[in-house]
């Protein structure tokens, strides 16, 4: 019924891969488009649970997402000193690491791999514009060049330019106040195969995670609500980091030192993506594109895993997309607005202003992280039940 439907992806990165294995699975002709050259293998830790956990199972990854986990053992509150505050171990019922923690480059990997035999990957090459019509979509892409395709799915991530061809403004981009860095730095002799937090006054935190490919993957965010830093150059991007990494204590120097000779610094504000509607016409929007999380919640992956399975089932089992596309906003939304909402506090609790703050962060840490708490944790927690939170209905299309 669909075997010479012709759809094309915006965005190489997790939902896009996924979306095109399904699809080619079911017997569509799928094209991925991707601004960069090759592969964007950089990148944070990635925690991929629940739902997600169940879908990259039925895609047969599952072995090779745990194979690849970057090998952190848990999480340490550590002070100005290095001393640590409070410990939570992977093994923990109250963990801050999953046995399915893989660098977003190693799932990127892993996903391009089981579908570059069946779907067409385009590199270096960008949309630029759309013309829908009431058989098909055509799209031009950066170096002049128009094709047909009889569906579009953006899937390009939360500043998605294929969002804003398709919908305009009329997605609302929530900025939380928090801005955050990311970028891998040398390894050292003191570092660790704990992730190590670190909350400095002045509304900061560091992190510093060990990966399975010899460097740290280095986290730095902090509360601002000038929304300038956004549209600045990479330099000035920089300068503004230094300028609020200085006098921050624990590992700040060497944060600082990395930056100048990094070409991989990751600087944005954290935004969620709420849109009214996913898709118009012939054209719509999945993963960070459509609903982004924010990293705050820590579902970001799971939600562009499970939307991009369940789109292209929905797909798969309706002869029109509007019918396909209506089905797949019943399923999809409710989980979406449960995993949007944000814990009273978040993230301003994380980043407290002042020493005494700082210290109220650590103590709860400690508290938490008791034994007393622990032995709590392990008579409410389930091992049979992954996680609460991101349980929707995963049907068999």
């Amino acid at each position: 019924m669909n075997s010479k439907k012709k759809v094309l992806i915006s965005g190489a990165s997790i939902a896009g891969p996924t979306l095109g294995f399904w699809l080619a699975k079911y017997g569509f002709e799928v094209t991925i488009v991707e601004r960069a050259k090759s592969l964007r293998l950089g990148g944070q830790n990635l925690d991929v649970r629940g739902a997600g956990r169940a879908v990259v199972r039925m895609m047969g990854i599952e072995q090779e997402i745990l194979a690849a986990n970057t090998g952190e053992i848990g999480l340490q509150f550590v002070n100005r000193n290095n001393g640590v505050e409070a410990e939570f171990p992977i093994e923990g019922s109250n963990s801050f690491t999953s046995e399915a923690e893989i660098l977003r480059g190693d799932l990127v990997n892993i996903l391009y791999k089981h579908t570059k035999d069946d779907v067409q990957y385009i590199f270096g090459k960008y949309i630029t514009a759309i013309d829908q019509g009431i058989d098909n979509v055509e799209v031009t892409f950066s170096d002049n060049e128009s094709r047909v395709f009889d569906l579009l799915i953006a899937a390009d991530g939360v500043r998605s330019t294929t969002r804003q061809l398709i919908f305009g403004d009329e997605p609302e981009l929530k900025f939380t106040g928090l801005y955050n860095a990311w970028y891998t730095i040398p390894r050292i002799e003191r570092d660790t195969q704990w992730a190590r937090w670190y909350t400095a006054p002045g509304s900061r935190v560091m992190v510093l995670r060990p990966d399975n490919h010899g460097t740290i993957r280095a986290s730095f965010s902090f509360l601002s609500d000038d929304k300038s830093y956004l549209t600045q150059s990479d330099s000035g991007q920089k300068k503004v980091l230094k300028a609020k990494l200085s006098g921050a204590g624990w590992e700040e120097k060497r944060l600082m030192e990395a930056i100048d000779n990094n070409s991989d610094v990751y600087f944005d504000g954290i935004s969620q993506v709420h849109a009214s509607r996913w898709f118009d016409g012939r054209a719509g929007m999945i993963g960070d594109a459509a609903y982004c999380p924010t990293p705050l919640t820590g579902m970001g992956t799971t939600l562009a895993i499970v939307g991009a399975y369940l789109l292209a089932g929905e797909l798969s089992r309706h002869d029109h997309h509007e019918d396909a596309f209506s089905a797949y906003e019943k399923r999809m939304r409710p989980f979406v607005e449960k995993v949007q909402k944000l814990p009273p506090g978040v993230p301003w609790l994380a980043h407290p202003k002042s020493k005494l703050g700082v210290s109220v962060v650590n103590t709860a840490a400690s508290i938490v992280a008791s034994r007393p708490f622990k032995m709590i944790g392990r008579l409410f927690s389930s091992k049979e039940k992954e996680v609460t939170k991101d349980e929707i209905e995963l049907p068999v299309f």
